[in-house]
């Protein structure tokens, strides 16, 4: 059977063609990404035609529904946050014989910041650019740090760019990272936050010739010195509003 690895019988792809129906419920449109949990498509309500977005698990990864309740009360938890998508609800349908749950949360039209960077001059946005980039995650990530939560895999993949000009406007993917929040986790985030801008604005072959504001906030990818310079999301976000130039 295409998908299922027969040594061990776990689907690992779906490979779902438009058109198909989801639980009775949703059409699929296309397939927007994989990864290790399972795949992401573009769906349709057939009563609406509202466009959503569904993540629907590989059973193995997803035991007694898991992982999805997991991510469903952590969007829940942060439904207040600008910066995080949307739930909306669960469902499952049947696949190869076996039951396969998925999550339903808004569809976010933008690019990967990823593919943004690849469009831009030299593939990386200027400093001015690079710190307003910054502060838009920075002000989301604290939001979120303040609920007692994190994200804890932030990535130029996991952060979509849906509008850009005099300020950034981002949505981030993936929040499921297990564990209970801690001082670790929000460090973590602060110096992924750091590693994006690091990489947004040139990575290893700029950073020699990047000015000095730069290169103080960056610390040399340090994660002791970012740590001691950047306690939080909320001090990264005020140090960039105070900021000499």
């Amino acid at each position: 059977m295409r998908g299922v690895n027969r040594k061990n019988s776990k689907i690992t792809s779906f490979k779902l063609p438009s058109g198909e129906i989801l639980a009775g419920k949703y059409e699929v449109v296309a397939r927007l990404g994989a990864g290790w949990e399972g795949e992401v498509y573009l769906v349709r309500e057939r009563g609406t035609g509202i466009e959503r977005t569904a993540k629907i698990f590989f059973p193995h990864r997803n035991p007694s529904d898991r992982a999805l309740r997991f991510y469903a009360r952590k969007l829940h938890k942060l439904r207040q946050c600008p910066i995080v998508i949307q739930y909306h609800t669960r469902d499952r349908f049947e696949h190869q014989g076996v039951w396969v749950s998925f999550l339903v949360s808004e569809f976010i039209e933008g690019e990967l910041l990823s593919d943004f960077l690849k469009r831009q001059s030299g593939h990386r946005l200027d400093p001015f650019q690079g710190l307003h980039l910054l502060h838009e995650l920075a002000s989301g990530i604290e939001r979120i740090h303040s609920m007692g939560d994190y994200h804890g895999d932030l990535h130029t993949d996991n952060v979509i760019v849906t509008r850009y000009g005099l300020h950034f406007d981002l949505k981030l993917l993936d929040m499921y990272h297990w564990g209970a929040p801690n001082a670790d986790n929000i460090r973590h985030d602060v110096f992924d936050l750091v590693r994006i801008f690091y990489d947004a604005v040139g990575g290893p072959k700029r950073y020699a010739r990047q000015p000095q504001p730069v290169k103080d906030i960056c610390c040399g990818l340090k994660r002791g010195l970012i740590a001691r310079q950047f306690r939080s999301a909320g001090k990264l976000r005020q140090y960039l509003e105070n900021m000499e130039w």
